[in-house]
């Protein structure tokens, strides 16, 4: 099974990279101080910290340098081994919801909640229209509505389709979409902004083509508009398999992933949105210790991003863990205890009420079923 793995994704890699061009060169313009750090002010009517009461409204006062993560004991029958899917808290803060994933070929469809008091799995099952199985789509709780996915890929196949689950069926709803949308594809990175909506940003589609745009969606009309910066050619290249976060000032930040001939990359960005739907501007943050990666798990605790494992630049999969802190523009290593096997394509979440984070599968030389929680002092 392992060398079939390896097999597989050899080969993924190399339909990545080899219909792809030389990655464009940056512009060194953007390493100032970013719009709206604690060194300055954000402009005027600016989108302010997360209204939705998340992780990112609640700061905890210092950044962390220790951790330890520990196995949990799951009991019960769980999701099969895999990576590349979603995991995605609820508003009720207690229940997180896992989607799709692949497992080597194998791409799925099934739906999990995982109670994060009681530490066990549940298979929801589904009466009536629901997504077809992907991978790497992208996933977000909007207040109110429910659970939105959007994108993903299955084999050679693409989707640009936007679903809601309804928790209390539970029950999916194919969203018809007024107007443009953005294009089909996998590997984009997506939050929901301080002002209500979806924001998904960059991404991979057929025949080697990946992007560096961004969009919102309004799940209240239905609409996707398009909100790339008119600089965007001083902005984040084209790239996927990247992460990114909102933070409590107001700002959508973007790491690493991979772009064209270059298969990890370990940039860190922020993008100050526009007023009234003016475009925004990406700042780059100065040089980053952290190795280069795409696929890396990230969560949000408090005023922090947490980021663990991913595939470095070698193909390595990695098992290191970093922060870096609302206001600051620095990835710092987090040392940590008895860290789980090196691994990509991990899903992370933050369990409030026991302020830990929680890892479930991901991708070494085989795909993994396990979870892990990782305290801190």
């Amino acid at each position: 099974m392992a060398a079939a793995r390896q097999a597989f994704a050899a080969l993924v890699a190399a339909s990545l990279l080899a219909a792809c061009q030389p990655a464009a060169s940056q512009d060194p313009t953007f390493g100032a101080p970013l719009p709206g750090s604690p060194t300055s002010s954000p402009p005027a009517g600016s989108p302010g910290p997360d209204p939705t009461g998340g992780p990112a409204a609640s700061p905890i006062g210092s950044v962390p340098t220790t951790a330890t993560w520990a196995r949990l004991e799951v009991d019960g029958t769980g999701p099969a081994a895999r990576e590349d899917h979603t995991w995605t808290v609820a508003e009720d803060g207690r229940t997180a919801y896992l989607f799709g994933g692949r497992d080597g070929g194998a791409a799925f469809d099934d739906l999990w909640s995982f109670d994060l008091v009681s530490e066990r799995w549940h298979r929801e099952r589904i009466d009536g229209k629901a997504p077809p199985a992907r991978f790497g789509h992208d996933a977000a709780w909007l207040p109110g509505h429910g659970l939105v996915i959007w994108a993903g890929q299955v084999g050679a196949d693409f989707f640009d389709d936007t679903w809601l689950l309804d928790p209390a069926g539970p029950s999916w709803t194919e969203l018809k979409i007024e107007g443009d949308k953005p294009v089909a594809r996998y590997g984009s990175c997506s939050g929901v902004g301080p002002d209500g909506r979806l924001w998904i940003s960059h991404g991979f589609t057929a025949n080697g083509v990946r992007f560096d745009d961004t969009w919102t969606f309004d799940i209240e009309e239905r609409r996707w508009t398009e909100r790339t910066p008119a600089s965007k050619d001083s902005g984040p290249i084209k790239r996927c398999l990247h992460a990114c976060w909102w933070t409590s000032e107001g700002q959508l930040a973007l790491y690493g992933g991979q772009t064209n001939g270059v298969p990890a990359l370990g940039d860190l960005w922020f993008l100050t949105p526009g007023v009234d739907g003016e475009q925004g501007i990406w700042a780059e943050a100065p040089g980053q210790e952290a190795p280069a990666r795409q696929l890396a798990a990230v969560a949000r605790r408090g005023d922090l991003a947490v980021i663990f494992g991913g595939r470095g630049a070698d193909g390595e999969v990695l098992a290191d863990a970093w922060v870096v802190a609302d206001g600051t523009t620095a990835l710092a290593p987090l040392a940590v205890d008895d860290a789980p096997r090196a691994r990509s394509g991990a899903a992370m979440v933050y369990d409030a009420a026991g302020d830990r984070l929680v890892l479930f599968g991901g991708e070494g030389d085989d795909a993994f079923d396990d979870v892990w929680e990782l305290t801190f002092p």
